[in-house]
């Protein structure tokens, strides 16, 4: 049954439940005399019941007004959509999305690892894509891409960490995506502690089209432009702004013989997603194998960087090669200029480090995946976990 105008519950109504209930008496009349309304605030709408000795009649809902009218799609949303901690911003152009760090998701620092925050990325980006109606296969396609079996894969991904969240911290992330270049998007996020609004993180990525069938990289037509740029900022808005920020570095390929490797790693069923190739955060868990003991106890990751060459299958074997990486002569320089960093470089390199890596097939040597890592020392609460 839906409202009559009077009874619509806007934005302004949900201020003022009580008044809402008894508008909402008034309408239902003598059916109200055992009447029982229950309030469900969602991006402005307003959902009520109401029950009878008589009968139970079907849940009334308000509808939404404004933008929320459109990110609802009409009434079908579901079960997910009406749970998820999650929405649209004021002006459409960013998603939105608060998680609970649960107790699987924390490591041996007692802190989420950096596969949890990764994972939190990809899910607040998928999320996004879903909000403004991309398809939920998987791939956040539009209806022209779909057509022409064309898909986005990623080409590099850059997140810094200045603050790990622990076990039962909620994490606030927003996320939003727009144009970069002729064949690609990006998109960009900012974490936050939801209870202080402190920065705690951010990252960046670099995504390309790639045909479906043939596996090659195609350029992004106007037509898919035009479909997604509509939810993107009309002006560019970047994660890192800061000249010669850790995102654009080129990362060097490493070369034998590496300090540390570990051989033969094999992808298990759980890694691949539902795409059928290798999950973009197994890659990380892989690199992370081959970095030496010393430094994972000592030290915690602040910034990964990962350029994907190359898709990997259910059956590949894969090589995790890792070296240190020699500081730059305006290494420390450039440290105080970055956020997040400043403090490693007052207490000097023995606290801070990097290392270079690489993911290949053991088969070929085919290259797969180069990163960089940079690592600052431990909290003294954490050095002895």
């Amino acid at each position: 049954m839906k409202l009559p105008s009077s009874c619509n519950a806007t934005g302004a109504d949900i201020g003022n439940p009580k008044a809402l209930i008894e508008n909402h008496r008034r309408f239902l009349g003598a059916a109200s005399s055992r009447l029982k309304i229950s309030i469900c605030r969602r991006n402005a709408a307003v959902s009520c019941e109401a029950y009878s000795s008589a009968s139970s009649s079907a849940p009334i809902v308000a509808e939404p007004q404004g933008k929320d009218a459109a990110a609802a799609g009409g009434f079908d949303k579901s079960v997910a959509d009406r749970l998820r901690p999650g929405s649209l911003t004021d002006d459409g152009l960013s998603y939105k999305e608060k998680f609970i760090v649960r107790c699987y998701e924390v490591g041996i620092n007692k802190t989420a690892t950096v596969e949890t925050i990764a994972n939190l990325l990809q899910e607040v980006g998928c999320n996004h894509a879903q909000s403004v109606g991309f398809s939920t296969d998987g791939f956040a396609t539009t209806t022209t891409m779909r057509k022409l079996h064309l898909i986005w894969v990623t080409a590099r991904m850059h997140i810094e960490i200045y603050k790990y969240p622990a076990w039962s911290d909620v994490v606030e992330i927003e996320t939003w995506c727009q144009s970069e270049g002729r064949i690609g998007t990006r998109r960009d996020w900012i974490l936050k502690d939801y209870a202080t609004q402190e920065v705690i993180g951010r990252a960046t990525s670099k995504w390309v089209m790639m045909n479906q069938d043939t596996r090659r990289l195609e350029k992004v037509s106007d037509d898919v432009r035009e479909e997604y740029l509509v939810f993107c900022p009309r002006e560019p808005r970047l994660a890192f702004p800061e000249e010669k920020n850790g995102s654009l570095k080129k990362i060097a390929k490493l070369e034998d013989p590496a300090q540390y490797s570990r051989q033969g790693l094999v992808p298990r069923r759980a890694d691949l997603d539902m795409n059928q190739h290798v999950n973009n955060v197994a890659y990380i868990g892989w690199v992370l194998e081959s970095m030496p003991q010393e430094i994972i106890d000592t030290h915690e990751l602040e910034t990964i960087t990962l350029d994907y060459r190359r898709e990997c299958q259910h059956d590949d074997v894969v090589d995790s090669l890792t070296s240190p990486e020699p500081f730059e002569d305006t290494k420390v320089s450039e440290l105080n200029g970055s956020n997040g960093l400043a403090a490693a470089a007052a207490k000097g390199n023995e606290d801070y480090c990097q290392f270079l890596h690489l993911l290949r097939l053991s088969g070929d040597g085919l290259e797969i995946n180069r990163g960089r890592t940079e690592w600052r020392k431990k909290q003294t609460r954490y050095a002895n976990h």
